[in-house]
C-alpha cells in the first residue's frame, strides 16, 4: 500500500477491508507479516509499505514521548518515503532508505526503552539492565513481521503509570507553551515585590499578570477578578500554586514563590521531558518489592510489583541529604537487614568536622548524648581529650548508644554500600514538618518507621506491629537479617502527577536536571 497516512493497525485493517474486500486484506497481511521478496524490511518493488509509513508517523510524533523527531531524521525520511510512494525508488535507493529507516526505528525504540543518556555520566549510578532484557533489533524485526509496530512501541515505553501521566502532562504544557495568546504572559518576569514579601491586603503592580498566569495554569478560576490589591481569592490561588511546586502553601509571595511563578510553560515542558528520560533508566520494576525515595520531592513510596504492575502500599515524608556538600547518592541497591534500637557509629567526616570540635568546647555533651569511644573491641565511656585526639588520628571512633537520643532514632534499615547510606528514624521528628527537607548528612530519615518496617517484613508474619515496636523500644541493639531483600531506589524526579492529573513540580535541589539537560543537548552517551 502507498497510503502516506499512518493509521493504528486495527483502523488500518478496517479501512482496507471496506476498500478492497477480504482478499485484499489477506494479501496485505501476508506481505506485511514478512520481509519483501527482495529482502527489504520496509519496501516492496521500490515502494514503501504501509508499515513503513506508520514507522515514519511514529518518528514524526516522537515529541509526544519527550524525544526529538530530528534525532531520527523524521522529516527527511517522511519526504523520501512520500516520493517513493509516488514514483517507485530504484533498487539501490530503496535499499538505502530501508537501512536508514531501520536504523532510525532501532534508535527510537532504544531511546524510548533505555533512554538517551547513560545515567552514570551524571552520577546516577543505577544497576545495569539485565542482558537481553530488551533487544531493539529483535523487537523491531518481530514487530514488522507480525505487523505490530504500534504495540511494540507501547511495550518499549516505561511500564508504570507515572510515565503515562507525564505523557499527558507534556501534551498539556506543550499546548500551553505554543499558545500565542498565552505565551506573552511569560515574555517578561514579574516586577520586583514592593518589599521582601507580599501578604494579603498589600498592593503590587504585578498582580494583574500574576493572576492571569495562575488562571492559565489552573490554580485560579477563569473568571477571577483582576486587581492590584492582593485579595483573599488571589491568596488561595497562590497557595494552590505553592502546593504544586513544593513550596510552603502559606499564601505569602516571597523570593522562592516569585521565582517559581516566573518559570514559563516552555521551561516546564523541558522539565517534564527530563523526568520522562529518567524514568527510562530508574529501576523501579526490578524486584517484587521496591522502596523508592524521590529526593526532590522528599517523599518515600513503597510498592509491591506483580505482573509488571506496581501497587503503592505506603507513602511518607523523608529527610534527604543537603545540597551541595551532603547529597544523598542517586543509586539502587538491596536492603538486607533491620537494626532495632541501633547504635550510631559517627562517620569520621562528621566526627572530625562537627562532633569533636563541639566536644572540645562542651565536654559535658559526651555524657548527655550517651556517647562512647570505641577502639577495636574496647569500649570507653569516660570522656578525655586524649581520646578525642585519638579519634582525629583515626585510632578510635565515637558512637552513640541506643535510645531516644540516638540520631538514628529507634530503627535503622541497612543496605550495604560504599557511601554508608541507609534509611533510619530520627531523634528530631519535628523536621518532617518542613516543606524543604534536604537537611541530613546524606542518609534518608523516614517519618513513619513502624509503617516502613511492616512493609519490609510483610512476608515475615511473626513480626507484627507489636513486636516491631517492642524491638524498637528495647534499648538494646538487635540486627534482623531479612529473608527476602527489598530493592531500594534513590530516585531524582522533579515532576510528579497526583490527585487525578494535578502536575507537581519540585526544585532541582542537586542541579541534576541541569546536568541531564546539558548531556542530552550534547547528544549524550547512549545507555546500550
Amino acid at each position: 500500500m502507498n497510503d502516506s497516512v499512518a493509521f493504528p493497525a486495527s483502523t488500518y485493517g478496517k479501512l482496507l477491508f471496506l476498500r478492497c474486500g477480504l482478499a485484499c486484506v489477506l494479501a496485505l497481511a501476508a506481505c506485511s507479516g514478512a520481509f519483501a521478496s527482495d529482502g527489504l524490511r520496509w519496501f516492496d518493488n521500490g515502494r514503501p509499505s504501509g508499515t513503513a509509513m506508520q514507522a515514519v508517523g511514529i518518528l514524526a510524533h516522537a515529541e509526544a514521548e519527550g524525544l526529538d523527531p530530528a534525532s531520527y531524521n523524521a522529516t527527511g525520511l517522511g519526504m523520501a518515503l512520500a516520493a517513493a510512494a509516488r514514483d517507485a525508488a530504484g533498487a539501490g535507493e530503496a535499499a538505502r532508505l530501508d537501512r536508514v529507516l531501520t536504523a532510525a526505528m532501532r534508535s527510537y525504540l532504544s531511546d524510548l526503552h533505555f533512554g538517551r543518556v547513560d545515567p552514570r555520566r551524571i552520577s546516577e549510578n543505577y544497576s545495569s539492565a539485565a542482558p537481553g532484557a530488551f533487544d531493539p533489533d529483535a523487537v523491531l524485526d518481530q514487530a514488522v513481521r507480525d505487523n505490530r509496530l504500534l504495540e511494540a512501541v507501547a511495550e518499549a515505553a516505561p511500564p508504570f503509570p507515572l510515565y503515562d501521566e507525564l505523557r499527558t502532562a507534556l501534551s498539556t504544557y506543550r499546548r500551553l507553551a505554543l499558545d500565542t495568546a498565552k505565551t506573552p504572559l511569560w515574555r517578561t518576569n514579574l516586577p520586583p515585590l514592593p518589599g521582601k514579601k507580599l501578604e494579603i491586603g498589600q498592593t503590587y503592580a504585578g498582580l494583574p499578570m500574576l493572576i492571569q498566569r495562575l488562571t492559565v495554569l489552573g490554580d485560579m478560576p477563569e473568571d477571577s477578578f483582576v486587581s492590584t490589591r492582593y485579595s483573599e481569592d488571589a491568596v488561595k490561588g497562590v497557595m494552590a500554586f505553592q502546593e504544586r511546586h513544593g513550596l510552603e502553601p502559606d499564601g505569602v509571595i516571597g523570593r522562592q514563590t516569585l521565582a517559581a511563578l516566573d518559570v514559563s510553560p516552555a521551561e516546564r515542558v523541558r522539565q517534564i521531558e527530563l523526568t520522562m528520560e529518567r524514568l527510562r533508566w530508574t529501576p523501579i520494576m526490578k524486584a517484587p518489592r521496591t522502596i523508592v525515595v524521590n529526593v526532590p520531592e522528599n517523599y518515600l513510596e513503597a510498592y509491591d510489583v506483580h505482573d509488571g504492575k506496581a501497587e503503592l502500599k505506603t507513602r511518607m515524608r523523608v529527610i534527604t541529604g543537603s545540597a551541595p556538600k551532603n547529597r544523598t547518592p542517586i543509586f539502587d541497591l538491596e536492603m538486607n537487614a533491620i537494626e532495632f534500637s541501633p547504635y550510631w557509629n559517627v562517620p569520621y567526616s562528621i566526627a572530625s568536622k562537627e562532633l569533636v570540635p563541639e566536644l572540645r568546647r562542651y565536654p559535658a555533651h559526651f555524657v548527655k548524648q550517651d556517647l562512647e569511644f570505641v577502639a577495636g573491641t574496647r569500649v570507653i565511656r569516660e570522656f578525655s581529650f586524649e581520646s578525642l585526639d585519638a579519634v582525629m588520628r583515626g585510632e578510635m571512633r565515637i558512637r552513640q548508644r541506643p535510645g531516644p537520643k540516638n540520631a538514628m532514632g529507634l530503627v535503622k534499615f541497612l543496605m550495604p554500600n560504599k557511601d554508608n547510606i541507609y534509611l533510619h528514624y530520627t531523634a528530631s521528628p519535628r523536621l518532617f514538618e518542613r516543606y524543604r527537607r534536604d537537611l541530613s548528612h546524606g542518609c534518608v530519615r523516614v517519618h513513619k518507621p513502624v509503617e516502613l518496617a511492616k512493609f519490609v517484613l510483610q512476608n515475615e508474619p511473626e513480626w507484627d506491629e507489636a513486636r516491631i515496636t517492642a524491638a524498637m523500644e528495647a534499648g538494646e541493639s538487635t540486627i534482623l537479617n531479612l529473608r527476602e531483600p527489598v530493592r531500594v531506589v534513590i530516585a531524582y524526579k522533579t515532576v510528579r502527577v497526583h490527585d487525578g492529573g494535578q502536575v507537581y513540580f519540585f526544585a532541582d535541589v542537586y542541579g541534576q536536571d541541569r546536568l541531564l539537560d546539558s548531556a542530552l543537548r550534547g547528544e549524550g552517551d547512549r545507555v546500550n
